[in-house]
């Protein structure tokens, strides 16, 4: 096909033609980073790679021209010309700050790191972030000039109708309109969640990501803006008088001992000591796990329930690390976690004697916004995506690498961290959609027998997360880690859905014809284990509680008063506990007596539903959605109003997130262990500089089970 030159240069000559030129330069250009400087995260090869390549590559192109048409507006000549190059150039200059910025931070400049200019080139020399195809980036700016000069693109001074600049700008409107349906497909509830700023990027393009941020910010800024040192008083009296004293028996029990901490990704609570019963043959989902619930060194919950809602993993996170609920609406970490001064275990815990921390994750580490979260909450180091073995089809799935390999890589670093420290391995495998996550020699596990594929791979999924957790538990034995530590488990929410429980009910022996909310309620209990190798009086507790508790619970066990810091829950462990459990659903709670979710009201004993309440039990629900009340209300104003900025009895300070960088954790720590020398306290030095990576093994389910490979494909 032959290209009619002539045509290009006239339709360039035109106000409408110049715009549609500067668009196509700039989705050029932005697809150019989409694909050497972004990491967007998506896979090709799979469908759902697919068809996030095709937003990816429209997206630039609704906003894109809303702005440059604005241009179309303006009726003189040199005010069109002129406005409608700054607005490119501004497009660009956005553009080419955030591929600046993304080499050098792995995440894109946001509203909030716009006020902190520094922020943006420190620890790099400005110059190594320049690279060999950044030319291609300007290169059409001293081209358009000459174009102009040269009058090979005419100027046009007609004005444009205005009824058509109304008709382009209605077009864009509806092509983003467009754009938003497509990526809302893909990912519900993409701007009321959050995730990640890339999904933002990846979905809606980079000026909507900055809509978005400025948006966030705003909202959190005007929250911020109305709190003063006087909101603190109702907020210290509040947890004074619900602070639980610690336990004697238990108080200080794992003190200076390591602390690992364990998640696991949609775990519930009904899968351990849970059998899968498969044409008469029962198949133990997680044996390990259940050997540890019931081991004497475990100090087991059998009745702790998630208190998760929109941000979910997120949420859990927030809970674990600072004793204080996620967000009504939205992700904490998402809308406050790089910005609040926060009191959270990793920055408590240096304040303790404790020497480093660091998390493990095999997911990109601007997920859940935790790259900026983790340095307020005080992390050292996290290690996620970029650390690991490049992930593929055969190890990974669209939320990370598998649990085993991201275990097995994160050895060469655990062990140059200084002891005792903090640490944190948050799995990915047994997460949503379960029944497509594992290939090859890991399939065997046999999937359940029912319509919903989600619940039928649900098991299988949770059985070789047990394989991995096994696999690092043999691992803290032969390197000598375990008699140091103590190992934290949790499950972070619900795996199964409140809408799919009815087609689990028959694999729990229950009906769906008889499923309550009451039966939603007890499903969100999730497991909760803190092992100590050497400890002889484990024993599983009943105490009612939730994972707001946990940290008040941790702190304690190492040592720790818990009442000095802003936290709402109560340690587990203590004879002062008030076991109420606050769901972030309105007037949704659980006590041993009184079970109240969506609507209903139960006997939580008996789960019988209490249809006639007596002017007793309506009482005694009162108090109880009260004290559920206020622990939620007092929460959400220290996290809005960020109010730990005015605390000062704890004699924390804040941390110092500038002098922290997740870009090169391992050469920080190995020359941490060279300056310490001698007394470095790292299991590196301790092997006198010989690595234990060797020693983690994984082996699969076809190498655990060898019976299994024969039958596989029938099972499957």
């Amino acid at each position: 096909m032959r290209i009619n030159f002539n045509k290009i240069q006239k339709a360039m000559g035109t106000r409408l033609g110049f715009v549609l030129t500067l668009l196509i330069l700039y989705w050029l250009k932005t697809l150019l980073a989409y694909a050497v400087d972004f990491n967007l995260d998506i896979q090709l090869g799979k469908l759902q790679g697919s068809y996030l390549a095709f937003i990816a590559f429209f997206n630039p192109l609704p906003l894109g021209l809303l702005l440059l048409a604005l241009a179309l507006y303006a009726r003189s000549t040199k005010a069109f010309y002129s406005l409608s190059i700054a607005i490119y150039s501004l497009l660009f200059i956005w553009l080419y700050s955030n591929v600046f910025y993304y080499r050098e931070f792995s995440d894109f400049i946001t509203a909030n790191t716009m006020k902190v200019v520094s922020k943006v080139s420190v620890g790099t020399a400005e110059l190594e972030l320049l690279r060999f195809w950044d030319f291609i980036y300007f290169m059409d700016f001293p081209l358009l000039t000459y174009l102009l000069y040269k009058k090979i693109i005419q100027l046009d001074r007609r004005p444009f109708k205005f009824r058509s600049s109304v008709a382009i700008t209605a077009l864009s409107a509806l092509l983003f309109s467009a754009n938003l349906f497509l990526a809302e497909i893909e990912r519900p509830d993409l701007l009321s969640r959050g995730f990640s700023n890339y999904y933002i990027v990846r979905a809606l393009s980079l000026p909507a990501f900055l809509g978005y941020s400025a948006n966030q910010s705003y909202s959190a800024n005007k929250e911020r803006a109305k709190a003063s040192e006087t909101d603190l008083q109702p907020i210290t009296d509040y947890i004074q008088e619900h602070s639980a004293k610690p336990n004697p028996d238990y108080f200080g029990l794992a003190k200076g001992k390591n602390v690992i901490y364990l998640h696991l990704e949609s775990f519930q609570q009904f899968l351990l000591d849970y059998k899968l019963n498969i044409d008469g043959t029962e198949h133990e989902v997680t044996p390990f796990l259940n050997s540890l619930y019931h081991s004497q060194s475990t100090l087991a919950f059998s009745n702790i329930f998630n208190q998760v809602k929109a941000g979910k993993t997120s949420d859990a996170e927030t809970m674990l690390e600072t004793g204080l609920f996620g967000l009504d609406q939205g992700s904490f970490m998402v809308n406050y976690g790089g910005t609040n001064t926060q009191q959270a275990a990793p920055f408590i815990l240096s304040k303790n004697g404790y020497q480093s921390s660091a998390v493990f994750h095999g997911n990109i580490g601007t997920f859940w916004n935790r790259n900026t979260t983790y340095k307020q909450w005080g992390y050292q180091c996290f290690f996620d995506a970029s650390y690991f073995t490049k992930q593929d089809s055969s190890n990974s799935f669209q939320y990370g690498l598998n649990d085993k390999i991201m275990m097995k890589d994160s050895i060469q670093y655990l062990e140059h961290l200084q002891q005792p420290f903090y640490a944190k391995y948050i799995t990915v495998s047994n997460h949503y959609p379960y029944a497509s996550n594992l290939t090859g020699d890991e399939l065997g596990f046999p999937l359940a027998k029912t319509k919903d594929e989600t619940i039928n791979g649900y098991f299988q999924t949770a059985n070789y997360l047990d394989s991995a957790i096994k696999s690092f538990f043999d691992y803290l034995k032969e390197s000598g880690l375990y008699e140091k530590s103590i190992i934290v488990i949790y499950g972070d929410h619900y795996g199964i859905s409140n809408s799919r429980n009815p087609d689990l009910a028959p694999l729990i022996g229950k009906t769906s014809e008889n499923w309550s909310n009451y039966d939603n309620a007890m499903l969100q209990r999730v497991p909760f284990m803190v092992v100590m190798p050497g400890y002889e009086k484990g024993q599983i507790i009943n105490t009612y509680g939730g994972q707001i508790d946990i940290l008040p619970t941790l702190e304690h066990l190492l040592g720790i008063e818990s009442n000095s810091f802003l936290q709402v829950g109560q340690d587990l462990l203590s004879p002062d506990h008030q076991e109420i459990i606050a769901f972030r659903t309105a007037n949704s709670f659980v006590t041993p007596k009184y079970t109240s979710y969506d609507g209903r009201t139960y006997y939580t004993e008996s789960g019988l539903e209490i249809s006639n309440l007596d002017e007793q039990a309506q009482t005694e629900l009162e108090i109880v959605r009260q004290a559920a009340s206020q622990q939620l209300k007092i929460s959400d104003q220290i996290q809005t109003g960020d109010l730990i900025r005015f605390y000062q009895a704890d004699h924390l300070g804040k941390v110092d997130t500038e002098s922290i960088s997740y870009l090169n954790s391992l050469p920080i720590l190995q020359k941490i262990e060279q300056e310490k020398g001698s007394q470095s306290t790292s299991l590196f030095s301790q092997r006198q500089g010989k690595t234990s990576t060797d020693l983690f093994k994984a082996p699969s389910y076809q190498e655990l089970h060898p019976e299994s490979a024969e039958t596989e494909s029938k099972s499957q």
